[in-house]
């Protein structure tokens, strides 16, 4: 809906918005209604007491308690107002630009960039001193620009945008399981050992499961004390060196705290001895992630880890996501990759060269091969330096655990799969996230609030139920026009049926100007490597009947363009978390190894 204008200025509101204040004057008014009954009791009580001699006041104290009462209350729906002005109030509303002007479109970028990188430089202050802070700053606010201009959209659109969204994913979902059903060959295979009868040795879900353990070890004691919020610091206490600083130690730690917190939930995790601890590197800015190196004797291989996403550091790196050249021996020419995690995987190949710390290792361990592992941030990552020092080692191995969408090039992310396994379950959005797909789903968004035949109102009131009880059946199809219901394809314009003014500056308006110069990023970037994908099943009644019961899952190898759309779905973010991944990778083994069992008892 189109932003109302007030004293010559743009608002971040719609009139379809006018609701709201509505709801929440009624709320307040009622409250304020509740409180006015002590007030009447006490006129009473003031008039029995001024004009007859019933009622004796001794003390002052109920009054004073009322009067601060009230006003405490006034100053609350004072700063309320204020509040719900300061996220209404757009700075570059009262902008003026004129049509025959043209760079009309450049000057509203530059004014938005600026605007971003004030607002960035000024909520992460602390990061101004990091070596990279500024330039990444800069490459975020330009994103974030080039994302939002040009749409006449309020905050409240994206809320009730992203409910129909939800609805309309559901439809489609439903929609997807009964051509599955009608389907003779279905996609999912619940059986692993059909699914990768073809893969390699080194591909297998054991090592998937293994490795992931390494990985989640990177997270350190957040994760611990995350996982066991009790019982954690007993956990990580027996762990823990005290006094680190002034004492001899067998392991190389960089920039852990005294008592070698980072290194004692990197122990617990891994259930890995301190020896066998090569290096381990916690320091954390801008492009530089911590990571860690180990002997593991258990599939004898000198393990790098490289740690994912955990603080507002790896965020901006995992934001930084503007296709960039990446080079290295064996690459096709003219191979891009993803800039933040570019700079991070020459980051940790410069620092293992500078420390010869993989030199080291293969000269205490000379038969091990060398393996490469990472979860989300540190699967990309992973990935990266494996292209890097790959002519180096030519045997490595990457197991990249729920690796981000937009990591290389098309043809790259085929030479990948040569040397890298990545594993992805279910909704992960992750997976999906990156630049093409965020402007995709902004344009599917426009679409769905065009599609909709409901009020704002009623899809934010819709909303609230479906959090609760999930969507009907009946609102998949009462949601939408007729007209309206199939969705664009990626990149296209949204189905936009009202014909709109051609000097109306709107998202149809800028869009249909060169959608493909629209695109932040002119190189899209794919995932990596070879991916299984894990989805959750629904038990059939031949499940049911059978003697295992079905498994709760289906397998399948995917290809890099199957995560190319971002989807709004319940799980989309339980479905990244490591905990859960490794939750899933625990029953599908425990499942076939009893359908194993089951087999050989048949068989006998």
């Amino acid at each position: 809906m189109p932003s109302l204008t007030l004293f010559g200025r743009k608002w971040l509101v719609a009139s379809d918005d006018l609701v709201f204040p509505g709801i929440f004057e009624f709320v307040f008014r009622f409250i304020w209604i509740l409180l006015l009954l002590p007030e009447v009791g006490w006129n009473i009580m003031g008039t029995m007491w001024l004009f007859g001699e019933t009622v004796q006041c001794s003390s002052e104290h109920f009054t004073t308690t009322v009067t601060e009462g009230l006003v405490l209350f006034n100053w609350v729906l004072l700063a309320l107002t204020l509040f719900g002005l300061a996220v209404v109030f757009d700075p570059l509303g009262s902008t003026r630009f004129s049509e025959q002007e043209s760079t009309l479109e450049t000057l509203r970028h530059r004014k938005l960039t600026r605007l971003w990188m004030r607002r960035l430089q000024w909520t992460f202050c602390w990061m101004r001193r990091d070596k990279h802070g500024n330039d990444a700053f800069y490459h975020m606010a330009n994103f974030f620009s080039s994302l939002f201009r040009g749409t006449d959209t309020v905050p409240s659109d994206y809320m009730a945008g992203f409910i129909l969204m939800r609805v309309r994913q559901k439809r489609e979902t439903r929609e997807r399981r009964r051509l599955q059903l009608l389907d003779k060959e279905p996609q999912n295979v619940h059986d692993v050992q059909k699914v990768m009868a073809d893969a390699p040795d080194w591909m297998s879900l054991e090592l998937a499961h293994h490795f992931l353990k390494l990985a989640m070890a990177a997270y350190t004691w957040p994760f611990v004390m995350y996982r066991y919020p009790f019982s954690g610091l007993a956990k990580l206490t027996a762990n823990m060196t005290c006094c680190s600083c002034i004492r001899s130690k067998s392991t190389l730690v960089r920039e852990d705290n005294c008592c070698l917190c980072n290194l004692a939930g990197v122990r617990y995790l891994s259930m890995i001895a301190e020896e066998d601890i090569l290096f381990a590197s916690f320091r954390n800015r801008i492009f530089e992630m911590p990571y860690y190196v180990v002997a593991d004797h258990k599939t004898g291989s000198i393990v790098l880890v490289v740690r994912g996403s955990i603080s507002m550091r790896d965020v901006f790196t995992d934001l930084n996501a503007g296709a960039e050249k990446f080079e290295a021996e064996g690459l096709p020419p003219n191979s891009m990759a993803h800039r933040g995690m570019s700079i991070g995987a020459h980051y940790i190949k410069t620092d293992l060269e500078d420390l010869g710390i993989l030199t080291k290792a293969f000269l205490l361990y000379p038969h091990y091969k060398l393996a490469i592992t990472g979860h989300s941030l540190g699967a990309a990552v992973a990935v990266l330096v494996g292209c890097l020092i790959r002519p180096k080692y030519p045997d490595l191995r990457v197991y990249a655990l729920c690796s981000p969408a937009a990591v290389l090039s098309r043809e790259a992310a085929r030479y990948t799969e040569d040397f890298t396994f990545c594993v992805g379950v279910g909704d992960d959005f992750v997976m999906r996230l990156s630049i093409d797909s965020a402007e995709d789903l902004r344009t599917n968004l426009h679409h769905v609030l065009e599609a909709s035949r409901l009020p704002k109102y009623r899809i934010m009131l819709n909303g609230f139920g479906y959090a609760m009880f999930g969507v009907p059946t009946r609102d998949l199809e009462t949601t939408w026009k007729s007209e309206c219901t199939t969705p664009p394809a990626p990149g296209h314009l949204p189905l936009l049926f009202k014909p709109l003014e051609p000097t109306s500056w709107s998202e149809v308006s800028v869009l249909e100007k060169d959608v493909p110069a629209r695109r932040f990023s002119r190189t899209r970037l794919f995932s990596p490597g070879r991916i299984l994908h894990i989805t959750y099943r629904k038990k059939t009644g031949a499940d049911k009947k059978s003697g295992v019961g079905g498994s709760k899952f289906a397998v399948r190898w995917a290809v890099a363009e199957d995560f190319m759309q971002l989807a709004v779905m319940p799980r989309m973010i339980l479905d990244h978390l490591p905990e859960n991944v490794e939750k899933v990778l625990d029953t599908i083994l425990k499942e076939q190894r009893e359908l194993e069992h089951h087999r050989q008892h048949h068989s006998s």
